[in-house]
């Protein structure tokens, strides 16, 4: 069985740990960071350090146009919406908070799947492997038990798209190979999220989660301080900025 896979890779935890997982369950990975009009650029550079160190093909992609579009939002409209600091936990999740970008995942898995459906096609088509013998995975890190309130990171909004990407591709239509969308962290705590990655050696020392582009992470935005508990709940130094993790 050959299976085909393209892991979305921000450069930052989640991501970075995900994408791990699938090169060491699949042999051939293609990492996809979006450059997508985010108020900086260092997640970006994370990831390419970490698709290197993983030693996986890594394709960078822009749609900074997406600025343009989903533009209410404080990543990719800083300047009208501040990011928000020192939220408690308790707050997070109550509201969908300004850091959310309209439709962000809905356009990252289309184009996410675009690109494995060629790859695959490909091999169908031109390289003749049976279709048989062939699988497709989406490999994706969204969260739903430590996370911001977004709502394109709950289960339900990935088994809408399975289904979507089934009837909308020549994959599932005319060779009913499904596009498998792969979220092995969904259910997972940042601090088990943190213990996988360590388990897998994930190169964490390379990652960027928060929201600012400092020398050193902010400490106050949300993906900072649900960070940070991750770390600490797994009782693990955070290797990027140990002031921010556990002992």
């Amino acid at each position: 069985m050959t299976t085909f896979a393209v892991s979305l890779l921000s450069g930052g935890l989640d991501s970075t740990t995900v994408t791990t997982l699938a090169k060491q369950q699949v042999s051939q990975v293609t990492a996809l960071t979006f450059q997508y009009g985010q108020s900086h650029s260092k997640e970006v550079k994370s990831a390419q350090q970490i698709s290197s160190i993983l030693g996986i093909e890594h394709k960078l992609m822009d749609i900074s146009f997406l600025r343009e579009i989903a533009w209410y939002s404080a990543l990719t409209n800083p300047g009208l919406f501040p990011i928000p600091s020192d939220r408690s936990e308790s707050v997070m999740g109550i509201s969908i908070p300004i850091t959310y970008v309209p439709l962000r995942n809905t356009i990252f898995v289309s184009l996410a799947a675009g690109l494995l459906e060629s790859k695959v096609l490909n091999a169908i088509e031109i390289e003749n492997v049976p279709p048989e013998q062939v699988n497709a995975k989406l490999y994706m890190a969204p969260n739903a038990i430590d996370y911001s309130g977004y709502p394109d990171c709950r289960p339900e909004f990935f088994e809408q798209l399975s289904a979507t990407l089934q009837l909308g591709s020549k994959l599932g239509v005319e060779y009913g190979i499904s596009i498998e969308i792969e979220t092995p962290i969904i259910e997972m705590s940042k601090a088990e999220i943190v213990n996988l990655a360590a388990e897998l050696g994930a190169p964490l020392e390379q990652t960027w989660s928060c929201y600012e582009a400092l020398e050193l992470p902010c400490g106050r935005c949300d993906s900072c301080i649900l960070r940070a508990k991750g770390f600490a709940d797994a009782g693990l130094p955070d290797p990027l900025f140990p002031k921010l993790g556990g002992s």
